[in-house]
């Protein structure tokens, strides 16, 4: 199974799996205003550029995202992912409490838009997922 690095910072790596139509980041560390929404609009030019419809988010190493950020990404990001074709998600939930009560908002969010999400804890598993559907 090929990979193309698109982003490869000390924030995070994203890649893009050309046989799976599959986006997928790993977030480094904590990650937040214009180095969070680099790498999703990567992931979004992905989208369009090559039909891609499913998201692999590590975000282990990440914690709760700043309200603009949020904002940013329900008003701004999301109509256009979602237009641009979204319907896989799987996550892997940061580690910290916290993080995973954020990451919950957005899972609850994008499941009533009729995206179809699984979490996990490892992602290997979530790729293997991933490949299925």
């Amino acid at each position: 199974m090929s990979r193309t690095t698109i982003i490869d910072t000390e924030y995070a790596t994203l890649w893009y799996y050309p046989d799976l139509k599959l986006v997928h980041h790993v977030f480094h560390k904590f990650i937040h205003g214009q180095e969070f929404r680099n790498v999703l609009e990567k992931g979004l030019e992905v989208f369009k550029e090559h039909g891609a419809n499913k998201w692999l988010s590590d975000d282990r190493k990440n914690s709760a995202l700043p309200k603009e950020d949020s904002e940013w990404g329900i008003q701004d990001w999301n109509p256009r992912v979602m237009e641009a074709g979204w319907k896989y998600w799987a996550i892997v939930m940061p580690d910290k409490f916290v993080g995973q009560l954020n990451m919950q908002q957005f899972i609850d969010m994008y499941s009533e838009l009729g995206l179809t999400i699984k979490i996990f804890d490892d992602a290997e598993e979530a790729l293997t997922w991933l490949k299925s559907v």
